[in-house]
């Protein structure tokens, strides 16, 4: 690897780095904590973030307003390997992507916790990407082996996240507005951090206290538009009015208040100003970009060639949720195959390497918390390769993607970053 390269290769991870920081709850969540309420404080945490949530509010409660322990109390969820230490928290570490066994039992006490909230509570719900998948409730008529079929059918399927979501907020009695109906009449306070495109409060863990507009017919459509082989169990349950999600008009959100507290544009922002003070100039795509990663990459190689025949010194930002249609049996996630199609399309260029990366530490993989959060690449990743005797085209083919970098040794492992704003990827254009 040339110095170049080298010096490209860091740049890079700083920007990863700040994107990250910036969304760790320490940074934001103590201002937005609401004050202690007559009653108790009701905890309810999930997602990557659950447990370093929960530890910054425990910490706040606790230390610095002084509230007496047996006010305080809750449960939170996150994925195997995110957990963190709490005091009075009852920490739970679950599956994800697929959902397991823990997670249905955390789950069946989080509804638990706030069917019991009084009038005098607070019911205090920290939301975070990989909710939808930690806090599972299947619908009545349905097993917990019918809701790990449709997950694994949904993600191999190349639905999108909104498109999951929306099927699994209709076979489930916690997601699509079922636990705000749940907790009333406490208030209800969600505070989240964002991983979704567009920040929809109703898309972040699936909106189990947001009010949702997505329909039982949209969900039947997701399941048409892939063609998915689902039990009969799940094909009924999502022909039954009763599994309707809440809608707005619902009694429960009239005590209920929602707050957006970190979301992907904040994190590219930072970023987008380290860019500028190294001396580059800034190219922002968006916090919102959508499709087939080896697409997307193509469209991105394009854009990078053509600023550096324009001579520029530039930064492509991008964010958003790439998908990956499975046609081989090899590891990898949507960073890592963006990242193995756009080495393979800059072979030979000098000048430009990228890194492409999940902001809460892992892409795709078996939901171990040690799977790298994605992949970087250069114009000599594939002379890299080809000297390693590898082929990157079969790699690609085989959706190996983690394969082929663990080779090379250019996997992305920061391990559990305790947040996630969704997908970060950069591209530096120099001149070569």
């Amino acid at each position: 690897m040339t110095t170049t390269n080298h010096n490209l290769r860091a740049f890079l991870a700083d920007l990863f780095r700040i994107a990250v920081e910036t969304a760790h709850p320490s940074t934001f969540l103590p201002k937005l904590l609401p004050q202690p309420p007559a009653g108790k404080i009701i905890l309810l945490a999930a997602g990557k973030a659950a447990g370093s949530m929960a530890e910054v509010a425990e910490g706040f409660y606790l230390k610095q307003l002084g509230l007496s322990p047996d006010r305080l109390g809750g449960i939170a969820v996150a994925r195997h390997g995110y957990g963190r230490p709490l005091q009075v928290i009852r920490m739970i570490e679950a599956g994800h992507p697929v959902p397991d066994a823990a997670g249905l039992e955390a789950t069946d006490e989080v509804l638990r916790l706030a069917d019991h909230a009084g009038p005098n509570d607070v019911v205090l719900v920290l939301m975070s990407g990989g909710a939808s998948a930690n806090w599972i409730a299947p619908a009545d008529g349905l097993s917990f082996e019918d809701k790990q079929s449709v997950t694994r059918a949904l993600l191999r399927s190349g639905a999108n996240i909104r498109e999951i979501n929306t099927v699994r907020k209709h076979l489930s009695r916690i997601k699509g507005g079922r636990l705000a109906r749940l907790a009333y009449p406490a208030k209800l306070v969600t505070i989240a951090i964002s991983d979704v495109p567009g920040d929809n409060p109703s898309a972040i863990g699936s909106g189990p206290t947001v009010a949702d507009e997505t329909t039982l017919a949209d969900a039947r459509a997701v399941v048409a538009k892939y063609k998915l082989d689902l039990p009969a169990s799940v094909t009924a349950a999502l022909s039954d009015a009763k599994n309707e999600s809440v809608k707005q008009s619902d009694p429960a959100f009239a005590s209920s208040s929602f707050t957006l507290a970190a979301r992907p544009a904040t994190s590219m922002q930072a970023a987008q100003a380290a860019v500028i003070a190294a001396g580059y100039e800034c190219v922002m795509l968006g916090d919102r970009i959508e499709g087939e990663a080896r697409d997307v990459a193509a469209a991105h190689v394009r854009l990078a060639r053509d600023l550096q025949a324009q001579g520029k010194r530039a930064v492509i930002l991008s964010g958003g949720e790439l998908t990956v249609t499975i046609r081989g049996t090899g590891r990898g996630g949507p960073n890592q195959e963006y990242a193995l199609a756009l080495g393979m399309a800059l072979a030979g260029t000098e000048g430009i390497a990228a890194l492409a990366g999940d902001t809460d530490g892992t892409d795709g993989g078996a939901g171990a918390a040690t799977d790298p959060a994605g992949a970087m690449c250069d114009g000599q990743t594939v002379a890299r390769a080809k000297s390693l005797g590898l082929d990157p085209a079969a790699f690609l083919a085989d959706n190996n993607s983690t394969g082929f970098f663990e080779a090379l040794g250019d996997l992305l492992t920061p391990g559990p970053t305790y947040t996630n704003v969704n997908d970060f990827r950069a591209i530096v254009v120099d001149r070569p």
